[in-house]
């Protein structure tokens, strides 16, 4: 019994050790692999579906905390457009919207008599089809502007959706003087439809291409956020702080570190016949609507006692309105005219402004550059369009830098990869306080992507503002909103104001509450009587800048 006894002893103590040495052996193991993820996870193995219908499936996002996921569902919920009657087949343009034939109407003012500054002015819009017919359901996509070009004025409307065929666009009324409303459709609920697909099934119809090199051995291979599974290898290129992905495939005889450039190739053609109908300039793209009455009215003097027009909220309503050409806002910020070089170096004398995004935020960096003559730039990586940009002023102590954002990028010319920048990366190297400034603009280059790629980049970019404001409290961060721009039937499949208008609506709400100042640029452009376009004109980047300025040296402090 005692000799059996022993022998169990040495097999428990045997496999005892066997078990801490299989332990150690994961462990390690463990290590080995976080380390190489770490350093060099570059290649995946696809996984290869034979759903023709994939849609989404072959986007790689990594999984949200529960708190993120719930912010996205939410965010998602609530820029959900109105359900409309699936497309026909084949596609009929007379059933669909026509401006021609729909017409928007100035109701009379509620309470009866004439309008002041501080009331509200509603327009009804009724749309029509190309044989005249009311149209009974709603989604189309309408913008809506309130002007004076004689008086420099102008404020966006706030357009309303009631399902049936008819829309309310709402005004405030905020200067006194004539006023002439003007309503136009951007797209029938019909377009809607296809750029709701497009974005569904076709994510990746932007392609975008890298060259890889080592010696005289050169290759080129297709790379997106979503690539579609095949046989071939992926380069993984996600960056590894913000989870932000990046995916090529990969080259049959080079390694993935190889990768020396990234542009843009040429766009995928995905429409079906005859949605190309559903976006004709003149017709139904971008195309104002008449009035069935008289569009123009006088706004008196604001009655005694009446409130002030007040911005209607954080997340909806415009921000402010033009007067004589100046951007007025209506969240309580006085906006002042930084009219002289003078006046501007003495606001920034002692600042660094950091600039990031795309290249609407470069306008910014150029008109500072254009406008500060003692600013000397310098191009630590040489003079590209996509930066990195810095420019000095050593006798004021003034510093400005401009990095373009991480991809998805949108450009034909070759970029090396090494001008990528994530913003949140650099956000985090900042020691940030009273001496900096962040402009942070992002938006231009998302448009044809999930919308939930744009959310979490967002996130990460608000995280780092977070992290920036708790150990600097002092910094001033700027965040600069997407705006509508001119478009074209090819462009609308790619960069459509109705995808601008959805990651508008979620950046306000991501920044909601947040000890941030925000450049409503959507409401800046629709509301100024220049065209549309992808980067504003001077005047509305002088009142941009003014804005900004007004935020680093407010009133009270100067």
């Amino acid at each position: 019994m005692k000799a059996r006894a022993c022998t169990r002893r040495e097999y428990s103590a045997i496999f005892l050790v066997l078990a801490v040495a299989v332990l150690i052996l994961v462990l390690c193991n463990m290590a080995v692999l976080e380390f190489h993820h770490k350093v060099n996870s570059t290649i995946i193995v696809p996984k290869v579906s034979t759903d023709p219908d994939m849609n989404q499936s072959f986007c790689t996002f990594q999984p949200l905390s529960p708190e993120d996921a719930l912010e996205e569902r939410l965010l998602l919920d609530s820029i959900a457009w109105p359900e409309t009657p699936p497309l026909p087949a084949p596609v009929s343009l007379e059933q669909t919207s026509d401006p021609a034939h729909s017409t928007f109407t100035v109701l009379p003012r509620r309470g009866g008599g004439q309008w002041h500054v501080g009331d509200q002015l509603e327009v009804m819009i009724k749309m029509s089809d190309f044989h005249g017919h009311p149209k009974k359901h709603g989604g189309d996509f309408l913008l809506a502007r309130l002007h004076n070009l004689k008086l420099g004025a102008g404020v966006a409307g706030q357009v309303l959706d009631h399902l049936n065929g008819s829309y309310s666009a709402v005004f405030s009324l905020p200067w006194e003087g004539d006023a002439q409303v003007e309503v136009m459709l951007v797209h029938p609920s019909d377009a809607i439809l296809v750029l709701n697909r497009l974005n569904r099934e076709h994510p990746d119809r932007i392609l975008f291409k890298s060259l890889f090199r080592s010696g005289s051995l050169s290759e080129t291979t297709d790379c997106n956020v979503c690539l579609r599974p095949t046989q071939q290898l992926l380069c993984n290129y996600t960056d590894v702080r913000t989870g932000q992905p990046w995916f090529c495939y990969k080259p049959k005889n080079l390694s993935c570190d190889a990768r020396i450039s990234h542009a843009r190739g040429q766009n995928g053609r995905f429409i079906k016949a005859n949605e190309e109908k559903l976006f004709r300039s003149g017709v139904n793209l971008k195309v104002y609507i008449r009035a069935s009455g008289p569009a123009r009215f006088t706004v008196l003097p604001k009655k005694k006692g009446q409130l002030e027009v007040k911005s209607s909220s954080v997340t909806s309503g415009p921000s402010g309105y033009y007067y004589q050409g100046a951007w007025r806002a209506l969240d309580g910020t006085t906006v002042q005219q930084f009219n002289t070089s003078s006046a501007i170096t003495e606001c920034l004398k002692g600042k660094k402004v950091h600039l990031y995004g795309d290249s609407t935020v470069r306008q910014w960096f150029e008109f500072l550059n254009k406008n500060l003559p003692d600013l000397k730039e310098f191009h630590p990586q040489g003079r590209t369009k996509f930066g990195p940009f810095m420019a000095i002023d050593n006798a004021n102590s003034i510093m400005v830098t401009f990095n373009f954002h991480g991809p998805p990028l949108v450009s034909f010319i070759r970029v090396p990869p090494t001008t990528f920048y994530y913003i949140a990366n650099e956000i985090d190297r900042l020691t940030g306080g009273t001496d900096t400034i962040v402009g942070v603009g992002i938006w231009a280059h998302f448009p044809s992507f999930p919308i939930e790629l744009y959310i979490r980049r967002l996130q990460s970019i608000r995280r780092a503002v977070v992290r920036l404001l708790t150990r600097a409290p002092g910094t001033v961060v700027i965040i600069r909103t997407g705006h509508p721009r001119a478009l074209t039937f090819d462009l609308s499949l790619i960069f459509s104001d109705w995808y601008s208008l959805q990651r508008y609506k979620v950046l306000r709400a991501m920044f909601k509450g947040m000890n941030v100042h925000l450049i409503d640029a959507w409401s800046m452009v629709l509301a100024h009587h220049l065209p549309h376009n992808i980067h504003p004109l001077p005047p509305i980047i002088k009142n941009m800048i003014n804005i900004l300025l007004s935020h680093v040296c407010p009133q009270n402090s100067t």
